[in-house]
């Protein structure tokens, strides 16, 4: 079966109920009231076909700025995380949760996100290397 829109029906409607008037019966004519509501039947699914088509194209644009918005985010990112390099920063060590403090030596991507590794003096056990999210950066010297 071949699926029409509600424009096409709406047509052959009107087609088949200008041949109904025109070959009525004059002592028997249609119902006005039920010819008016399936014309505006017909005309509430144009409306519906219609937003429908509106809201997929929202939806088409909408992903593709959100794909842009993820680009920018991601390259704003990588400019705050460079502009850390050989600065100090401070955030929670993981294991204890005692706030640390140590120089940003370099950014790699883990997980498709930038990272930094810090080498920080431990008291206990000398120098540590850490991988801190910038999401995890406490403060900054």
């Amino acid at each position: 079966m071949e699926m029409m829109s509600a424009a096409a029906q709406k047509l052959d409607f009107l087609n088949l109920l200008v041949t109904e008037l025109r070959n009525q019966n004059p002592l028997e004519p249609m119902d006005n009231q039920q010819m008016a509501a399936q014309l505006a039947q017909f005309s509430q699914l144009e409306l519906s076909e219609k937003m429908n088509g509106q809201l997929s194209t929202i939806n088409g644009t909408m992903e593709k700025m959100n794909g842009s918005f993820e680009g920018a985010m991601l390259v704003a990112q990588l400019d705050f995380a460079r502009s850390l390099l050989g600065k100090q920063v401070s955030f929670y060590e993981p294991d204890n949760g005692t706030l640390v403090t140590g120089q940003v030596e370099k950014i790699e991507f883990i997980s498709g996100r930038p990272t930094l590794r810090v080498k920080a003096e431990m008291p206990d056990s000398g120098q540590q290397e850490y991988y801190v999210s910038l999401e995890g950066v406490e403060g900054i010297e």
